[in-house]
């Protein structure tokens, strides 16, 4: 029961906690190309090890260090909306990065739609959207749960009143 950012875990979330991973790895090589920087930068005759030489480079373009910024990656899933709602946007925004789903509905990048709406490089205290990439949130000293939470809402219901479109966050915050 795993896809791409979901799985049972997220589904039944609060039922399971993940003590340990198995990886099954195949002796052939599966290269995934269909993001476009990696098909790129891994170049014209792409191996295992230019793909994850592209994949990292561009990780370390975009992502902050966790030894020097704590961070969670992308904090917001890429929203899905219907096709009137984007044909909306796409109007006032013609640039807006969106990606057609099987279904009918379109898929559009929140770190877009955060950019867009001011956050990138915004902070509230200890907490902001990151400098480099306005779909992570960071963490710049001691942030407790409660100022990612503040920081969270205020990105979501920016984005909502200027785009119409609901946000949702990716991690499970657990407070302890």
């Amino acid at each position: 029961q795993f896809a791409y950012r979901d799985s049972i875990f997220k589904q039944q979330a609060g039922e399971w906690i993940i003590t340990r991973v198995i990886f099954k790895l195949y002796k052939q090589a599966h290269l995934v190309l269909s993001y476009g920087d990696v098909r790129e930068q891994a170049g014209t005759n792409p191996t295992p090890q230019s793909v994850a030489n592209a994949i990292i480079s561009i990780r370390q373009s975009k992502l902050p260090d966790p030894k020097n910024i704590a961070n969670a990656g992308s904090f917001f899933k890429n929203p899905v909306i219907d096709q009137q709602h984007y044909e909306q946007l796409r109007l006032q925004h013609p640039q807006l990065s969106a990606y057609p789903q099987p279904n009918g509905q379109v898929k559009v990048a929140a770190g877009w739609l955060i950019d867009q709406a001011g956050w990138k490089g915004k902070r509230i205290g200890n907490v902001g959207m990151y400098e480099k990439q306005a779909l992570v949130l960071v963490n710049y000293a001691t942030a407790s749960l409660q100022d990612v939470t503040r920081l969270s809402q205020a990105v979501q219901q920016d984005v909502y009143s200027k785009f119409g479109v609901q946000l949702e966050p990716e991690p499970v915050m657990v407070n302890y």
